[in-house]
């Protein structure tokens, strides 16, 4: 499948690796690609620059958002949720309608230092306003309960634990959890439609504090029953 990861952080360059391994044709959308590939500092979390990554990844390729988007068969939203909505607009509403949109990202606010707050919340979601603002787009909210390497290495956790799917399109789910239990994740749960990414969303103050407590993000909540 032709895959496009729009952003080159963590949660991207994890998803866009284990994609590729997967055999995936995989494109890493940025704004600015010479840009992206001149840093040479150390990100915000300590992570080395795109460009060392991508030196270890010769699959996959570097472009733009709108680039990569266009020829995407499936798109993945793996930026900070406060550039989500500016990211997919500059990937080009065009590009995006009628495709499966994995949205992993997290409305945080981080305006009053850590931990974050949620800019949105209790009767609207981030996942929400990207559907609104996209409506030809089949928007799925996933992954967005784990940390970047669980996302992608579910099995480091020794056990089965569970993750999660919202979104108004079924086939589009359909897709997202194929590609989730390619991945390794054996139990997702269909919450329904996009307005239960609420809840998903809404989890991330506990996992940050659950992160705090364990000194670590490697966690993940198993829904037994």
């Amino acid at each position: 499948m032709n895959i496009a990861v729009l952003g080159t952080g963590a949660v991207g360059q994890a998803l866009a690796g284990r994609l590729s391994g997967l055999g995936h044709t995989v494109a890493v959308g940025t704004r600015d690609p010479e840009a992206t590939l001149a840093r040479t500092e150390l990100d915000g979390m300590g992570n080395p620059p795109f460009a060392a990554w991508l030196g270890d990844h010769a699959a996959v390729r570097l472009t733009t958002f709108a680039e990569a988007a266009a020829e995407a068969e499936l798109v993945v939203l793996s930026g900070s949720g406060s550039a989500a909505l500016d990211m997919l607009t500059a990937a080009g509403a065009q590009h995006l309608a009628g495709k499966p949109v994995l949205d992993i990202s997290n409305p945080l606010d981080f305006s009053a230092g850590f931990p974050p707050s949620l800019f949105v919340k209790d009767t609207d979601s981030l996942a929400e306003r990207i559907q609104a603002a996209f409506p030809e787009a089949r928007i799925v909210k996933s992954l967005n309960t784990l940390t970047a390497q669980l996302m992608v290495e579910p099995d480091l956790l020794g056990g089965p634990t569970t993750v999660f799917v919202s979104g108004d399109d079924a086939d589009a789910k359909a897709t997202v959890t194929d590609l989730l239990t390619s991945f390794g994740h054996q139990d997702v749960i269909d919450l329904g439609g996009i307005e239960t990414a609420r809840g998903t969303e809404m989890f991330l103050p506990l996992w940050l504090r659950t992160m705090g407590a364990l000194g670590t993000g490697l966690f993940n909540i198993k829904v037994v029953r």
